[in-house]
């Protein structure tokens, strides 16, 4: 079963349809384990069986392996099914509302999808104004966030706006995951040539043998490599459940440099402050002067304070 889900993750993208044929035949192993029908479910959703990825999504969430971050697929694969309301349906349930910012972006663009779908195009576009939008820094979602909202422009006739948009998601997709750059060219009228060389040199015995590898060797079960898969002869067995481990599927915050502090700038060579300049002899004749006066005027005062006194006069 394990060796199954190997090969389905192997070929998910090369090759969707072999991959969902080694997500069935894993399901037929171990059908009661919920790693197990997610594995099939976006296998099937890979491979454009909506309707299967919609079954296998719904069991593994009843077996506790599923959880709202499969959302987006399943509300893609109602629309791919044609059910606009269904998926609509799925886009505003309670569940949604806990999703995580990747997950409700991604829920956001599933959205714009079927609000084009239904033919509102003013819909699609306001829908994808959400601040991740305007996010200065590149996330995981970026490419596919701007590509999203080009072609929501291109479908409301704003051509011109979604040129910038395809350049944006252009310079975002480094994996080359759209065909943005396409897209951009065919709006601005410019052709793309491939300078590359097309890599079908011919190679001799000599350089063959002597070529490095380019791969590591994968041990792979002979069974599951020769025999098909409908004709696994150990779908009847029932294994135990293997222990699940969650991959870390982060993905490099290309980020942008951050911004630069500024100092003050330090004063070299400055001259100390000035110190006051001595005072005139003149200045200090009169501060002598004002302090004689003071002294006179306490003494003229003494005897006006004694003779406020009641005397003591016997006759009295």
């Amino acid at each position: 079963m394990a060796r199954h889900l190997v090969m389905a993750g192997r070929l998910a993208e090369d090759d969707p349809e072999t991959a969902y044929k080694h997500a069935r035949a894993a399901r037929r192993l171990a059908s009661r384990v919920g790693i197990v029908r997610e594995a099939a479910g976006l296998a099937a959703y890979a491979a454009g069986e909506w309707a299967d990825a919609l079954a296998e999504l719904r069991a593994a969430r009843r077996l506790g392996a599923g959880d709202e971050a499969y959302l987006p697929v399943m509300a893609d694969a109602e629309r791919g099914l044609g059910r606009p309301e269904r998926a609509l349906d799925v886009i505003k349930s309670p569940e949604a509302a806990r999703l995580d910012q990747m997950g409700a972006v991604e829920l956001r663009i599933v959205e714009s999808g079927v609000r084009r779908d239904l033919g509102q195009f003013d819909a699609a576009v306001v829908t994808l104004q959400v601040p991740e939008l305007r996010d200065r820094r590149l996330r995981p979602w970026s490419a596919r966030l701007f590509y999203a909202y080009a072609d929501a422009l291109v479908d409301a006739g704003r051509e011109e706006e979604a040129s910038e948009w395809f350049a944006r998601s252009a310079a975002a997709d480094r994996d080359g995951e759209t065909d943005a750059a396409e897209r951009y060219a065919e709006l601005e009228g410019l052709d793309i040539l491939d300078t590359e060389d097309d890599g079908t040199e011919e190679i001799t015995d000599g350089e063959a043998e002597s070529a490095p590898e380019t791969a590591e060797a994968v041990d792979v079960d002979e069974a599951s490599a020769e025999v098909p898969v409908e004709d696994d002869p150990r779908v009847e067995e029932e294994p135990d459940a293997p222990e699940v481990y969650e991959g870390d599927d982060a993905v490099a915050d290309a980020a942008a440099a951050p911004a630069p502090v500024f100092l003050e700038p330090k004063v070299e060579n400055a001259e100390p402050p000035a110190e006051p300049e001595a005072e005139d002899d003149e200045d200090e004749d009169d501060a002598d002067e004002a302090s004689a006066k003071d002294a006179s005027d306490e003494t003229a005062a003494a005897p006006k304070a004694d003779e406020a006194k009641p005397k003591d006069d016997p006759s009295a």
